[in-house]
């Protein structure tokens, strides 16, 4: 039977059964889950194509596609109706798991088969975990499927989240406190004034930012807590499902039947190893860096407050000589051109989009923000002067 080309019959049937299930159950629902199962089911149809030729290549007649679902299948569909489609996507994880070492000893079928074939367990655990799951256009093979640590640079670099609070405090410091003295600048107040203001700024965007970092920060620790406190749960009232899922996780990596269920077995028996396996592979989180709020908080004032303090800083000179304004206003303004290019690279660097790009950017909005503040304050200083 190794030799026989009648076992790709097998694979035909089994690649236009799943295409024909995806698409039927891409009606019950929208969106991304929609698109994604659209996309899983255009998979299925190459893989069908690429089994017609090779039995068309050996000779073998090859039967009509069908048109309808076989019984298991619409049985299926019919619960993701009435139901809702989160409930059968265990049982899609786990259809797929059975069949991700299909290819494994199939010499005439491409390498990309087996990988499509693992990853669509993936794809399944990222909806069952209400995760976004990438599936790229057909043709478009070696992709993989991302992780939430994986898709973020910032969390692979910085899972505090601490570097990127420093980061965009800086930014937002300069911007907001370069378009705050503008104004004040543009109203001719004096340099007592422009000063106050800018400290007035700095102060109360600093403490601003850092509370909503810390609010945002503590409840997005909340919520993992929870979800890992959800996970232990489920291990201690279902070992068996959570065991199959481990199972299924270390298949889709590329382990056989066999050592994936010894993997699984052996990580089951030390709950507390089983826990934080679980949280890292189904969930992806690191339940030793779940993020700091103080950590964050305390680095979003400082950044701001770095940043805010770069046009106040020209004006700490000029105290008490409101007869020169223009002076301490051109070596603000030039400051903070440097500061925004800078601050825009570092940016750009950073998240991967490009130094001159993200610099340009900021220096943009940076000067844009500050040229409408002056205008305006310039305006309101004439008319009430």
């Amino acid at each position: 039977m190794a030799n026989d080309p009648r076992r790709f019959l097998r694979y035909l049937e089994a690649e236009r059964n799943a295409s024909l299930l995806y698409r039927a159950l891409a009606d019950t629902v929208d969106g991304d889950r929609r698109e994604a199962l659209l996309e899983l089911a255009q998979i299925e149809d190459d893989h069908a194509a690429h089994w017609v030729a090779k039995l068309e290549e050996n000779g073998v007649e090859v039967p009509p596609a069908p048109t309808a679902l076989d019984p298991n299948d619409a049985a299926l569909v019919g619960r993701a109706r009435g139901a809702g489609f989160a409930d059968v996507l265990r049982h899609l994880e786990e259809a797929e798991g059975a069949d991700a070492g299909m290819y494994d000893a199939e010499p005439e079928a491409p390498a990309s088969m087996s990988e499509d074939e693992r990853e669509h367990i993936q794809v399944f655990q990222q909806m069952r975990h209400g995760l976004p799951a990438p599936v790229p256009p057909p043709g478009k093979r070696g992709h993989r499927v991302v992780t939430p640590n994986q898709g973020e640079p910032w969390h692979r670099t910085d899972k505090s989240g601490s570097m990127r609070a420093a980061v965009f405090g800086v930014s937002d410091g300069l911007v907001s406190n370069t378009a705050l003295v503008m104004g004040f600048a543009g109203a001719a107040t004096g340099n007592s004034t422009v000063l106050f203001a800018g400290l007035a700024g700095l102060l109360a965007g600093a403490f601003s930012m850092a509370a909503g970092e810390y609010v945002s920060v503590a409840s997005q620790r909340d919520l993992f807590r929870r979800e890992i406190e959800l996970e232990a749960s489920e291990l201690r009232e279902k070992p068996e499902e959570e065991q199959k899922e481990l199972e299924l996780i270390y298949r889709a990596k590329g382990l056989d039947r066999a050592s994936a269920a010894a993997v699984a077995a052996k990580i089951m028996s030390d709950p507390d190893t089983a826990l934080d396996t679980l949280a890292r592979e189904e969930l992806g989180l690191d339940p030793d860096e779940l993020g700091s709020p103080v950590r964050v908080a305390v680095s979003s004032f400082v950044a701001f407050a770095i940043g805010a303090s770069v046009v106040v800083i020209p004006y700490l000179f000029f105290l008490g000589d409101d007869a020169s304004t223009t002076t301490p206003a051109i070596i603000a303004v030039t400051l903070a051109v440097l500061a925004m290019v800078i601050v825009g690279g570092l940016v750009g660097r950073l998240s991967g989009r490009g130094v001159v790009f993200s610099a340009a950017r900021q220096l943009l909005w940076g000067a844009g923000a500050a040229v409408v503040t002056f205008v305006v304050g310039r305006l309101v200083g004439i008319s009430l002067g």
